[in-house]
């Protein structure tokens, strides 16, 4: 697909595995769900926030984040992109993640067409503490919201997986497989690149991870990359994302209640926001996380030789 970003890397096992995911993520539905399906009830976008919490970000870089999603959630912005689309309503479902071993549910499948609604997400963001952990799975995020989204409980006009982090991935399958999973489901994946040079992030990032998620991560129609670089980019770079995935909205694009894709800031400073990579003019090594971990720990059990 022109769209795609990145090396194509087939990954059939990987779907296999998703639709084993979403079968049994299907008997756990909650009731308010499976209601919904049976009404057939319609929203414009099924809409999975993947949110990062590995160990190299600080617990109060954990409870930034929180707060970041709750504001962008309840937000005028977001609630008239919502209002603006042709049902007015979406679908939510969120989940902290790590390594592939972890995915803990924040949120499950979840109705937004109206300010209480919002408003009762943004309470339940707030009322819990992120706690970190090991490991750093981009591809067991993807397979963790392509399972959701395989059992989602709403007629969805698009479906798109938005994650987070700050690092490459350094566990489980290579990131590629599952995009392109993912990409041949008729799914979306955009991605917020956490460049922070705080915490231990400088010790298990890279400079460039906002290309790396342009060349590897992200992929489907219209699929972008917003970037942040200080902490307190974060509230207005969620709620950016946010109001174009909810209004399906091509980056800079007319309707893009930003328009510049890249943003004048108070500061003098801009904020991009990235499309995908259409063709790579030069390679890009996607394993790079996984490379990096492995040079790591045979330092450690070698002893520096």
């Amino acid at each position: 697909m022109r769209w795609r970003a990145g090396a194509v890397v087939r990954s059939r096992p990987a779907a296999a595995l998703v639709l084993a995911a979403g079968m049994a993520l299907a008997a756990q539905e909650p009731a308010r769900a499976q209601s919904a399906q049976a009404a057939g009830e319609h929203v414009d976008v099924a809409l999975v926030l993947a949110i990062d919490v590995s160990r190299s970000m600080s617990r109060e870089e954990l409870a930034i984040q929180r707060k970041g999603y709750a504001e962008a959630i309840a937000s005028r912005e977001v609630l008239q992109a919502i209002d603006y689309g042709p049902h007015g309503r979406i679908g939510l479902a969120i989940f902290e993640w790590a390594g592939d071993f972890h995915a803990r549910e924040l949120l499950p499948w979840t109705i937004i067409e109206s300010e209480a609604d919002a408003q009762a997400v943004a309470a339940r963001l707030l009322e819990g503490e992120s706690i970190g952990q090991s490991r750093t799975s981009i591809s067991g995020a993807l397979l963790r919201g392509m399972a959701l989204l395989e059992t989602v409980p709403y007629q969805a006009e698009r479906r798109v997986i938005d994650v987070s982090g700050d690092g490459p991935n350094n566990q489980g399958q290579p990131v590629t497989g599952l995009r392109d999973a993912a990409v041949d489901r008729g799914i979306t994946i955009n991605g917020l690149p956490l460049m922070t040079s705080d915490g231990f992030a400088q010790y298990f990032g890279i400079s460039d991870l906002d290309e790396y998620y342009r060349r590897c991560v992200i992929g489907g129609p219209g699929a972008f990359v917003v970037p942040v670089h200080e902490w307190t980019e974060f509230p207005e770079a969620v709620r950016r994302k946010l109001v174009m995935e909810i209004g399906g909205l091509e980056p800079g694009s007319p309707d893009d209640p930003w328009h510049d894709p890249w943003r004048q800031r108070e500061d003098g400073t801009r904020q991009p926001v990235v499309p995908a990579q259409f063709a790579a003019a030069e390679p890009y090594d996607c394993l790079v996380g996984e490379k990096m971990w492995r040079n790591r720990r045979d330092l450690f059990y070698d002893g520096g030789r």
